[in-house]
């Protein structure tokens, strides 16, 4: 498995790339409403789908990280006896309040999970706790899909 060292940065919007900054406005159109789907949103911000589903998960305006520290992690793990409980003890101790849990039905031996986190109080720094997730033998694979409301 290979070990991702994620580091974040608050980077001013000007200099980021168009695509990043459409991305973005991308996001918004949905979140408010203002289109019904992504090919929609991506067509009235002249961004195309693959640009769009390449940022996605890694670009966030500042105020949202800021206003709610509330984000959500999706997980592919394998199905066995005390891995969920193991995962949530480790969240748990980093000071995550647990908002939600989704949790696949497990097929092939795997299953994906996804969990709403309140990191408001998280005591370690979360590239730090993403790297001790991704170290368990059981989580295949850790993704940050959103932070904000």
């Amino acid at each position: 498995m290979e070990i991702k060292n994620e580091k974040f940065y608050l980077v001013r919007s000007d200099v980021l790339p168009e695509s990043m900054q459409k991305t973005i406005e991308v996001k918004e159109l949905l979140e408010r409403g203002k289109a019904k789907s992504i090919y929609e949103a991506v067509k009235m911000a002249d961004l195309s789908r693959s640009a769009f589903y390449k940022y996605k998960d890694a670009v966030f305006p500042f105020q949202a990280m800021v206003k709610e520290q509330i984000i959500t992690l999706f997980f592919h793990l394998e199905d066995r006896t005390g891995t969920l409980s193991k995962l949530l003890h480790i969240v748990a101790n980093a000071g995550c309040n647990i908002l939600t849990i989704h949790q696949t039905i497990p097929l092939q031996g795997k299953a994906n999970v996804t969990l709403s986190l309140d990191i408001s109080r998280i005591n370690e720094e979360m590239d730090k706790l993403l790297h001790q997730l991704r170290q368990l033998e059981f989580i295949e694979r850790v993704d940050l899909l959103s932070s904000g409301a």
